[in-house]
């Protein structure tokens, strides 16, 4: 089970995009990895597809490792871990390690 979400904020820990900010736009559970828009680019040559598409480099956005990217708080904007909670509903929630803030979704 992952801790992040979709629409999660994050930050990058390593790579070429380290210290960049972005909005989770994809969570791939089973290979524990995310997809951020505008990270993690990579040039793709793409031959053309009859008369629909044209050929050419175009730029893909790759899925990042979840070990290489940290939830943003969004009351304490600093990069967390996320623990878990369960509430008087017996419901598990997401809190910040670092200011005890509930994480809604």
């Amino acid at each position: 089970m992952l801790k992040l979400k979709k629409g999660d904020q994050i930050v990058v820990l390593r790579g070429k995009d380290k210290g960049k900010k972005g909005k989770i736009d994809r969570v791939l559970a089973k290979e524990g990895r995310v997809l951020i828009n505008s990270l993690n680019l990579v040039k793709k040559h793409v031959k053309p597809q009859g008369e629909k598409k044209p050929g050419g480099i175009i730029e893909i956005a790759k899925p990042l490792m979840v070990s290489k990217v940290s939830l943003i708080c969004p009351k304490c904007h600093q990069s967390t871990r996320i623990g878990f909670q369960i509430g008087k509903d017996k419901n598990k929630r997401r809190v910040c390690r670092k200011c005890g803030h509930l994480i809604e979704k």
